[in-house]
C-alpha cells in the first residue's frame, strides 16, 4: 500500500560539517584541496565535459553516408549454460529456442541475438535450436552431456 512505503536505510548520506578549524579534520580547505575549478563555489564540472577539447558529439561527421559505428555492431545477449542447468523449469532432454529463453526471462525479446556461454556444470541433455553464437567451451560441454546445437546462419 502507498501509505506503508518507507525510505530505505542508507538512501541518503548525512552531510559533513566542514570548515570549523584545522583540528576538526575538515577545516581550512574543507576537503576540496587547494585551488582549481572544483574547489571554487559553483565549480561543478559536468560528466560529459572533456576539459575544453572538442566534444565527441562535435567530432563525429554529420554529413550524408556516415554510418554510426554502434549501429554496425551486433549485440548478443549472453546466456550461461550453468543457469539453464540450475533452472527447474527446463527439463532434461528438452529443446531450447529463443522463444523458450524469452518466456523464461533469459532474453528480452525473441528477435534479439543470443550467445550461449559456459559457466558451471551441465548434466541435462539439452538441444539448442536457432542460437546465433556460442563459445567453443560451451559447445564442447553441451556435446559431452549428449546435447546438440543448431546455429542460425548469421551474415
Amino acid at each position: 500500500m502507498i501509505h506503508e512505503l518507507t525510505k530505505s536505510t542508507g538512501r541518503t548520506k548525512s552531510w559533513k560539517r566542514v570548515g570549523r578549524g584545522d583540528s576538526s579534520g575538515a577545516g581550512n580547505y574543507c576537503g576540496k584541496g587547494m585551488k582549481g575549478q572544483k574547489a571554487r563555489a559553483g565549480g561543478n564540472v559536468p560528466a560529459w565535459f572533456e576539459g575544453g577539447q572538442t566534444p565527441l558529439h562535435m567530432r563525429l561527421p554529420k554529413l550524408r553516408w556516415f554510418k554510426r559505428y554502434f549501429k554496425l555492431l551486433k549485440y548478443y545477449e549472453p546466456v550461461n549454460v550453468g543457469h539453464l542447468e540450475a533452472d527447474d523449469r527446463i527439463e532434461a532432454s528438452s529443446k531450447v529456442t529463443k522463444e523458450v529463453l524469452t518466456e523464461l526471462g533469459y532474453l528480452r525479446k525473441p528477435t534479439s541475438l543470443v550467445k550461449i556461454l559456459w559457466t558451471g556444470t551441465l548434466t541435462k541433455k539439452l538441444s539448442f535450436e536457432g542460437i546465433d553464437a556460442l563459445s567453443a567451451t560451451a559447445l564442447k560441454k553441451i556435446e559431452e552431456a549428449g546435447g546438440s546445437v543448431a546455429l542460425v546462419e548469421t551474415v
